[in-house]
């Protein structure tokens, strides 16, 4: 009896335990989702008329073409370089105000599309770092008139250092602005899961509790039911 107290008490704690992980879990899980999403309204960022995957079809097809070009004349250089994939997102946010972590996304992918369409296909580690020479041969640029050898490059007269490719800035600029976006879209994926987590805490709790009633405490009150039930059925037999 006295095993069967404690094993009962202990499911109810542990009960108590999970459900209260579990309201926890569900509110934090709330509030992060909320904070996500009121941090994304107060930026003002809104798609522009683009932002659809039929409105940017044109400027993808842009991209693909002078990358193709571009990674063509390089290769034939010498130069041994991979394109990265030019991906027409299969979302839309034209017009629309970002606020939330998943239209966050989507507007970091057309981002991406824009900034491809200004590097010809470059990616940031394949631009070069400063403004080539304009007699450098190809083979020793990025192709769009930068180089990373300082001797090919381009010397400011005031400060005798290579000048650097402002182009490139692009990238950083990008690179800045969509990890922001992704990081609320994870943000906010991963309140969903705080909440989705917290909701089976509770279900477990509550299940933890009906487990230990019906296992410990159950049979005892059956039992003293059909004790306190036998002087009856005696009674009745006996008349």
């Amino acid at each position: 009896m006295t095993k069967r107290k404690i094993f009962e008490f202990g499911g109810y704690v542990a009960a108590a335990v999970l459900v209260a992980f579990g309201v926890a879990s569900l509110v934090m899980g709330m509030n992060g989702r909320d904070t996500v999403n009121s941090s994304l309204k107060a930026e003002q960022i809104v798609g522009t008329p683009d932002m659809t995957p039929k409105a940017i079809a044109g400027e993808v097809a842009a991209a693909k073409a002078a990358q193709t070009k571009l990674f063509t004349a390089l290769n034939g250089s010498g130069v041994k370089l991979t394109p990265s994939p030019i991906v027409t997102p299969d979302c839309s946010v034209a017009g629309k105000t970002i606020a939330n972590g998943s239209d966050a996304r989507c507007f970091a992918k057309f981002m991406r599309i824009h900034t491809y369409g200004a590097t010809s296909g470059l990616t940031y580690s394949q631009m070069g770092r400063y403004i080539a020479k304009p007699d450098t041969p190809l083979k020793y640029t990025d192709g769009l008139g930068a180089t990373s050898d300082p001797t090919k490059a381009v010397t400011d007269p005031k400060t005798k250092q290579p000048v650097s490719n402002g182009r490139r800035d692009i990238w950083v600029t990008y690179t800045a602005l969509t990890t922001a976006l992704n990081s609320s879209y994870m943000a906010s994926q991963l309140s969903v899961f705080a909440v989705v987590v917290g909701a089976a805490f509770l279900l477990a709790g509550f299940g933890f509790a009906i487990l230990a009633f019906s296992v410990f405490r159950l049979p005892a009150l059956v039992e003293k039911a059909k004790k306190a039930a036998a002087p009856a059925r005696e009674t009745l037999q006996a008349t």
